[in-house]
C-alpha cells in the first residue's frame, strides 16, 4: 500500500519537510494548514515541488467545527469552505479532513449534522474535492468512529467517507472489528498513530505523547487489518503529533517513520520483508579508548585476562567464560576516555540479519577488513552504537592442550570473528564470571522512541514496559528490550541532568556480568583491587524494613557494596563498579526467574553515582 506522512509530524519549513518525506520514500503527505499558511511557496508551487520530489498530496488537513450548527454558523463555514476547495483545486488535493466539531455552537443532532455535511459534500464535488469525516476522541457530539460513519451513512452522498484516526479510535478503547462494516469505499483515508499508554486527558495525550506506530502500545495493526478487510486500498499516513518530533533533525524523524510503516505493514500482513533474525547471545562488547591503562586494571580486577591480539588492528579481546570484552585504541581524538562502541551480537543467520537491518533503512556500516579477516556486517544504531552481527568460532583443543577456564584453547581460531585475533599468552584469574547479561545504553532524549523501534524491529527484540527512574536532577526513561529467552537484553535509558557535560557525551553506559555467586566473585574483585560503588547505609535500614534476611546476610551486602531485590519469581543481587571515563561494570546474580534489572535501586546507583562525581 501506498505510504504518506503529515507534514505536522516533521519539524521546519514546508519545503524542508516535503524534501525529507521524499529522501525517506514516502509517496506521498498530507498537507497540514498552518504549515500551508506560512510557506513563501504559492499553492502552485507547493504543488509543484511535490510533484518534482515524487510526492503526491494526498489530504488537505484540518477543516474544523463545521456540522450541526445554527444556520447562519453553516452559511460562514459554507463561505470558509468554497475558498477552502479552490485553494486545493491550486494546491493539487483531492481530498479534505473535516474533524467532528468541538465547537460550542454545535448541538447533539445527528439529522442536522448528516444533513449540514451532504451540503458540504455538494459543494466539494462542484470542486473536485472528496470530504474525510474524522471524529475527534474529545468531539463534542461525535467521537467515536460508528457514530461519525453512522452520520456520513446518513448523508449518503459520494463525495463524503470517512476518515479512520488509529488514536482517536484506540485510545478510547474502541472495538476495532466494526470498521469491517463499513464499506471499503467509504473509508476515504486512514490515518496511524501510536502512543505509549497513559492516564492523561486525551487531548493532551494525543497533542505531545503520540508516536510512531511500534514505538508505543497501541494495537495499529489490528486496526490496519481490520479497514483492509472491509476494502481500503488508500495510503497508509503517519499524522504524528509529539514535542520531540517538531524539534527534532526533519530528515532523521521522516527516515524513522519511514521504517515505522514497513514494520507496520509487515505486522498487519500487507508486506514481507526480510524477517528478523533473533540474536542468540553476545559476542562481545568493545570499549574505545585511546590509552588502555585507563580500562585494563579494572578488566583484570574483575578476572578477565587478555587472551588474544587482532591481527591487523589495535584491538585486544579480553576474556572469561563467555564474556568477551574488546578494547580498541584506534579511536582517535574524538574518543579518548573509554566509551562503550559496539555490540557484537551472536546471530544464526548474520548475513540476514544484515539484510533485515537495511530492509529498515538502518545504515550499515563499512567496515575497514583486511583479506584475510571474518566479513563482519554491522548497522548503527539511534545512539551511534554499533553492532556486529557474529558467528563465535570456539577452537576445539587438541588432545593434552592447556585452555583456560573459558574453554579458549591456545591456538589461532580460524571459524567466526575470533579467527581474526592471534592468542597472547595470559595466566588465567577468574572470579566467578561466567557471560554478558545485559548491555545498559543511554539514549539522546530526542531519540528514544526511535532506539525502541530500531531494537525491536531491526534486531528482532521484545521491548518491555517503560519505567520512569528517580535521579537526583530529574527522571530517567527506561525501557529493555530482550529475546525469549533473555541471553541477550539491552536496557535502553534518556533523561538530561544540569551536571552533565555535553562535550563529553552525557551519562555513561554500562555492561553487566553474570555470576552464580556474587559475594564470592565481589570479595575476589576487591582482593584484586576493583573500586566498587559505595551505596549509602540508609539503603540498607530501608532493605531490611522491606525483607527477611538470613543471619548476618545482609550485614554482608552492607560490606560489599551489593543491592538486593526481588519478586514473586525469584531473587536478584547486584552492585556497580566505579565509573571509568564512560564506563562502568555491573555483576549480577539472578535466581529463580527473576527477569527485572533491579530498578527500584536505580535511584540509590544514580545518587552514588553522583555523589562519588561531586
Amino acid at each position: 500500500m501506498r505510504t504518506s506522512i503529515a507534514t505536522v509530524s516533521l519539524s521546519g519549513t514546508l519545503t524542508e519537510k516535503l524534501a525529507a518525506a521524499a529522501r525517506a520514500g514516502f509517496d506521498g503527505v498530507e498537507i497540514f494548514e498552518n504549515d500551508l499558511i506560512g510557506s513563501p511557496l504559492s499553492p502552485e508551487e507547493i504543488g509543484e515541488r511535490a510533484a518534482d520530489l515524487g510526492l503526491t498530496i494526498d489530504l488537505f488537513q484540518p477543516m474544523r467545527d463545521i456540522e450541526a450548527v445554527p444556520a447562519d454558523e453553516f452559511a460562514r463555514n459554507l463561505r470558509r469552505a468554497e475558498h477552502k476547495f479552490r485553494l486545493m483545486r491550486r494546491l493539487g488535493a483531492d481530498t479534505v479532513l473535516v474533524c467532528s466539531s468541538v465547537s460550542p455552537y454545535a448541538v447533539d443532532d445527528d439529522d442536522l449534522a448528516a444533513e449540514q455535511l451532504r451540503r458540504l459534500a455538494d459543494l466539494a464535488q462542484e470542486a473536485g474535492v472528496r470530504v474525510a469525516y474524522e471524529a475527534l476522541a474529545w468531539g463534542r457530539h461525535v467521537s467515536t468512529y460508528e457514530h461519525a460513519w453512522r452520520i456520513v451513512e446518513a448523508a449518503d452522498h459520494p463525495a463524503l467517507g470517512v476518515c479512520l484516526d488509529s488514536f482517536h479510535i484506540l485510545a478510547r478503547g474502541s472495538d476495532v472489528t466494526g470498521i469491517e462494516s463499513i464499506p471499503g469505499d467509504k473509508i476515504f483515508f486512514l490515518q496511524l498513530a501510536d502512543a505509549p499508554q497513559m492516564a492523561l486527558d486525551v487531548l493532551q495525550w494525543s497533542r505531545h505523547h503520540r508516536c510512531f506506530p511500534g514505538q508505543g502500545d497501541l494495537d495499529v495493526a489490528g486496526l490496519v487489518r481490520a479497514a483492509v478487510r472491509a476494502g481500503y486500498d488508500g495510503p497508509l499516513s503517519l499524522e504524528v503529533f509529539n514535542d520531540v518530533f517538531r524539534q527534532a533533525d526533519a530528515g532523521r524523524t521522516a527516515v524513522d517513520a519511514r521504517r515505522s510503516l514497513t514494520l507496520l505493514h509487515e505486522s498487519a500482513g500487507l508486506t514481507a520483508p526480510p524477517a528478523p533474525v533473533v540474536p542468540t547471545g553476545f559476542a562481545f562488547v568493545e570499549i574505545a579508548t585511546a590509552d588502555t591503562a585507563r580500562i585494563a586494571p579494572l578488566l583484570t580486577a574483575l578476572g578477565f585476562s587478555r587472551t588474544a591480539r587482532h591481527a591487523g588492528k589495535p584491538v585486544d579481546l579480553w576474556e572469561q567464560g563467555e564474556a568477551r570484552i574488546l578494547l580498541n585504541t584506534d579511536t582517535g581524538s574524538h574518543r579518548p576516555e573509554p566509551s562503550l562502541t559496539a555490540v557484537g551480537l551472536e546471530s544464526p543467520d548474520p548475513a540476514g540479519a544484515s539484510a533485515r537491518a537495511e530492509s529498515l533503512l538502518a545504515p550499515v556500516l563499512p567496515r575497514r577488513r583486511a583479506p584475510g579477516d571474518a566479513p563482519l556486517d554491522a548497522v548503527a544504531a539511534p545512539d551511534g552504537t554499533e553492532f556486529f552481527f557474529c558467528v563465535t568460532g570456539r577452537p576445539a583443543p587438541s588432545e593434552g592442550e592447556a585452555t583456560d577456564s573459558s574453554g579458549f584453547a591456545g591456538s589461532p581460531v580460524r571459524a567466526g570473528w575470533t579467527g581474526d585475533f592471534a592468542p597472547a599468552p595470559h595466566t588465567p584469574a577468574p572470579i566467578g564470571i561466567t557471560r554478558v547479561d545485559h548491555v545498559a545504553l543511554t539514549q539522546p532524549w530526542h531519540h528514544f522512541d526511535e532506539a525502541t523501534l530500531f531494537h525491536r524491529g531491526v534486531l528482532g527484540l521484545r521491548p518491555h514496559a517503560s519505567v520512569d527512574l528517580a535521579d537526583p536532577y530529574g527522571l530517567l526513561r527506561s525501557r529493555a528490550a530482550s529475546n525469549e529467552d533473555g541471553t541477550v537484553r539491552i536496557a535502553l535509558g534518556v533523561g538530561a541532568s544540569p551536571t552533565e557535560d555535553p562535550a563529553r557525551g552525557g551519562r555513561p553506559q554500562h555492561v553487566a556480568l553474570v555470576t552464580d555467586d556474587l559475594v564470592t566473585t565481589v570479595r575476589r574483585a576487591l582482593a584484586a583491587g576493583a573500586r566498587m560503588l559505595p551505596v549509602p547505609p540508609n539503603y540498607y535500614d530501608d532493605l531490611a524494613a522491606h525483607h527477611e534476611f538470613a543471619p548476618g546476610e545482609l550485614e554482608t551486602y552492607r560490606d560489599l557494596g551489593i543491592l538486593y531485590d526481588r519478586d514473586e519469581k525469584g531473587e536478584f543481587r547486584h552492585c556497580y563498579t566505579v565509573t571509568t571515563g564512560r564506563v562502568f561494570f555491573e555483576l549480577v546474580e539472578r535466581s529463580g526467574g527473576y527477569d527485572g534489572y533491579g530498578a527500584r535501586n536505580a535511584p540509590v546507583r544514580l545518587a552514588a553515582q553522583h555523589a562519588l562525581a561531586e
